[in-house]
């Protein structure tokens, strides 16, 4: 299975991630930073001070006010992207994990070919987090992404705890998850280090409008508890109503941190997706 086709990743090329706040990165790159640089976006003006560029003094400004100003640019920095990939056992239904996967691997795919560094997380957690950096990179990203799968719990609380425990400068952090877990709340914590979040809440119709009816034993997929139910039309009318309240809190949440919020259908097309409503909503551009 291939997760982006040639042609895919030919109209990706030209997009890159968006990032609501200024971040601060190591290398260059293309975001617009919180420092000055040298691109030949004007900035600001500063004082000169002895060892700046004499290059940078503003000699029309000089002959005017009789001042010695130098110009401040923008600076283009390269940022770390990190994906938090939900591969818990719940993500192995509807279609959620392909879903997740396609769309961290297309987001991916476009820091990497915008010299961003990429690395990618996943809850439970499967060993050190690897990083990718540049176009070289995308083969071995693509690769590691395809061989993700969804087995084991759902340890929310505990993912978000490691990855702000990590000394890093702030980039962008996006999550893809169900979100089906009650340590969901712990997405607020992921601002805390600064960096922008991306919240991609991929759910599938079994979750949002499950075809069951008569007396039934329900198993948890993660936990397996087991839970005796008997299906009529009211039950199922309440269950659709509180995953809807359910997803409007998610979305509240997420929302009042800052973060970005995506609700995602598990069979949506990814290309339309990205191509058309993520960039009209200021996820890429």
């Amino acid at each position: 299975m291939t997760l982006l086709s040639p042609a895919m990743m030919s109209r990706l090329e030209s997009l890159q991630l968006t990032s609501r706040h200024r971040l601060i990165g190591r290398f260059g790159g293309e975001h617009k930073s919180k420092r000055y640089g040298n691109t030949v976006d004007f900035a600001d003006f500063r004082e000169y001070h002895p060892g700046d560029d004499f290059r940078r003094i503003d000699y029309h400004v000089l002959a005017r006010l009789d001042q010695v100003l130098i110009k401040l640019f923008e600076a283009d920095d390269e940022i770390t992207v990190r994906f938090l990939i939900d591969t818990s056992a719940s993500m192995a239904v509807g279609g959620k994990m392909l879903q997740a996967k396609r769309l961290s691997a297309a987001m991916g795919f476009v820091a990497l070919t915008a010299h961003d560094s990429v690395t990618v997380h996943t809850f439970p957690a499967r060993g050190h987090a690897p990083r990718f950096a540049g176009r070289a990179a995308v083969p071995a990203f693509l690769d590691y992404m395809e061989n993700l799968d969804a087995v084991g719990l759902t340890p929310f609380t505990e993912a978000a705890g490691q990855l702000l425990s990590q000394s890093a400068l702030p980039g962008l952090t996006v999550v893809a998850s169900d979100l089906l877990t009650r340590e969901w709340r712990s997405l607020v914590r992921l601002r805390a280090s600064g960096s922008d979040v991306t919240i991609v809440h991929i759910l599938c119709e079994e979750d949002l409008d499950p075809e069951l009816s008569g007396d039934l034993v329900l198993v948890d997929r993660e936990l397996g508890d087991r839970l005796t139910v008997s299906v009529t039309d009211d039950v199922l009318h309440s269950y659709r109503n509180r995953v809807q309240i359910w997803r409007d809190e998610v979305a509240k949440t997420a929302r009042g941190t800052g973060a970005s919020y995506l609700p995602v259908d598990a069979v949506a097309d990814v290309e339309a997706l990205l191509l058309a409503s993520w960039r009209a909503s200021g996820v890429l551009r």
